[in-house]
């Protein structure tokens, strides 16, 4: 007689999740060479996780015996040097990498040019000036498949200067009360909890949806008198009152945009960091920040795009023009994002 085995609570980890998925990636490259490399950005968001979580000098300074101590002679590094070098050792070590840009790097990092080789950028340790506060501070990464003939010029940075939708894949780490790895392979997106019981990210938040409306923005409002006049128009309608409920939504602005972008991916609504007359192309970075997140929000449902007196445009269809190019950024639900580009499209063009 056949008999059929009881449903399993046994959590699925990341590991597992990476290998069952690996036929439904809508990619060629879905191989083990893409599931070595994943494997080796979980094991630096773990190692990362270690560090964030250290209390007091540990924490500040990144004092451990795997990074050295001073009555050794070494010089400790601080959290967010920790966190690059620790990225760009497992990359080097999956072997599966032939280039590389960091936030923290001015210049691509050129690794060995691998036959199977992708090219990946990160921002290490997104919010990393808010450690003292013990504010929540994570790690965001997007990958690109290696360019046709890239072997002929693999040192040329023109292998990371391009469009997010070039992208197949794209992950935040968030080093919170808890760490979470959020990941999309253009196929859905997908949260991982790290159990440290374990030392395994287990699927926790399957299929993840950003809601069509929110009821949350989050926004630094302190230089919003010199933005320009479609964002000033749309702060004010983010402020109304809704017509059906008569509550209006609340401001939510933790200052790292990890965690910003985290809420409300959970909760719906939007993160925008606008230009100013300071900053006219505003201060997040579209290789390492915006354009991953807006790869992630879009697969989750939402809307990513840039503002300029030009109008709108789609985040992932930008082409980056430097390594650290900075735009204005904003995310969300649709709802939210709707209304904007609406104001945006009623501003006269230049």
């Amino acid at each position: 007689m056949q008999t059929t085995l009881p449903p399993t609570s046994t959590p699925k980890t990341l590991t597992q999740f990476i290998l069952d998925q690996q036929s439904m990636f809508a990619h060629e490259h879905a191989s083990g060479s893409f599931s070595m490399l994943l494997q080796s950005i979980q094991l630096a968001c773990k190692v990362i996780s270690l560090h964030a979580n250290k209390a007091g000098v540990g924490r500040d300074l990144g004092l451990g015996a795997s990074y050295g101590t001073i009555q050794r002679g070494l010089v400790p590094k601080k959290l967010h040097k920790i966190a690059h070098d620790t990225m760009v050792e497992c990359l080097a070590n999956s072997k599966q990498v032939h280039i590389i840009a960091s936030e923290q790097n001015e210049t691509s990092i050129v690794l060995d040019d691998y036959q199977h080789g992708y090219a990946v950028t990160f921002d290490p340790l997104d919010g990393f000036s808010n450690i003292d506060a013990n504010i929540s501070v994570g790690t965001i990464f997007g990958i690109y498949r290696k360019k046709p003939n890239a072997h002929k010029d693999a040192t040329s940075v023109k292998n990371l200067l391009r469009p997010g939708h070039d992208l197949v894949c794209a992950g935040y780490t968030l080093y919170g009360g808890a760490t979470i790895l959020v990941l999309t392979t253009g196929v859905g997106v997908n949260g991982f909890l790290l159990d440290p019981s374990l030392g395994e990210f287990i699927l926790t938040h399957p299929n993840l949806k950003i809601p069509k409306k929110g009821k949350i923005y989050s926004v630094n409002e302190g230089s919003s008198s010199t933005w320009d006049t479609p964002s000033k128009e749309w702060l004010r309608w983010l402020k109304q009152e809704d017509p059906i409920t008569g509550v209006a939504r609340s401001s939510r602005y933790v200052g790292s945009m990890v965690a910003d972008v985290h809420r409300t991916l959970l909760y719906g609504g939007i993160f925008c960091y606008p230009g100013s007359a300071k900053n006219p192309t505003g201060k997040l970075r579209l290789l390492y920040e915006c354009n991953p997140m807006a790869f992630i929000i879009e697969q989750a449902g939402g809307k990513a795009i840039t503002g300029t007196q030009r109008g709108t445009q789609r985040v992932l269809d930008m082409v980056p023009e430097s390594l650290h190019q900075t735009i204005p950024l904003y995310l969300g639900s649709r709802e939210e994002m709707t209304k904007l580009q609406s104001l945006y499209d009623q501003r006269p063009k230049l």
